[in-house]
């Protein structure tokens, strides 16, 4: 996969990638994230992108919003280093990418308010009943992102399976009480007619028949 994905060429995740490997032991602590980035960027607001696949809504987006700091977590060997390495060739000082499993990631590692929005687009839909359960969206893991969030923080979803929609809706309803659920806005980077400008979402709106559908909840 690593092949096809860099085109034969050697990839370099430079100070963009963090490996799983890198990652403190889950037992020891919260940790000060916005220290990723240097002293220079102390401050500066945090985001997190859940999914980031081959990076193209990271990279974009961080283009287009320098002020804001991002962490991209990408599970996929390979992707994970495309997207690394992709950011470091453009330069970009404000990401970092980070393989490793989110919601553990989440739990162990993100101080309590420290996150200004949270982007989860196109999850794996787990489309078997007996999988569901393995589903990223779930009102306990909203949860989770509700400490980490800062107040008014967002978690911004999408996705392009039905009835995975219909699962989030579902969930975003069993939170209500910490959430308020808004309608999806797309954001600063993608492109007109686009619902979030990734290249999931980009290769299937050419190919047609699918539904696009997404939401905010902002944290009360």
């Amino acid at each position: 996969m690593s092949f096809s994905l860099s085109h034969g060429k050697e990839m370099d995740v430079g100070t963009v990638g963090v490996a799983q490997e890198q990652l403190p032991p889950h037992d020891g602590g919260k940790v000060d994230l916005g220290a990723w980035f240097g002293p220079e960027r102390a401050g500066k607001p945090l985001e997190l992108e859940i999914g980031s696949g081959k990076g193209t809504f990271l990279l974009n987006q961080a283009r287009q919003t320098p002020d804001i700091n991002y962490i991209g977590i990408e599970w996929a060997k390979a992707f994970w280093k495309y997207a690394a390495d992709r950011c470091r060739r453009h330069e970009l000082q404000n990401v970092r990418v980070v393989r490793t499993e989110a919601a553990g990631f989440v739990r162990s590692f993100v101080r309590d308010g420290a996150l200004r929005q949270v982007h989860i687009y196109f999850p794996d839909p787990w489309p078997k009943a007996r999988h569901n359960k393995r589903r990223l969206v779930q009102a306990g893991f909203l949860r989770e992102l509700w400490r980490a969030l800062e107040p008014a923080g967002m978690v911004r979803i999408a996705t392009d399976h039905v009835d995975y929609f219909a699962w989030m809706e579902e969930h975003a309803g069993q939170v209500a009480d910490v959430f308020e659920r808004l309608p999806f806005v797309s954001p600063e980077s993608a492109g007109e007619g686009e619902l979030v400008g990734s290249n999931f979402e980009r290769k299937y709106r050419r190919e047609g028949g699918r539904t696009f559908q997404g939401m905010v909840l902002r944290k009360r």
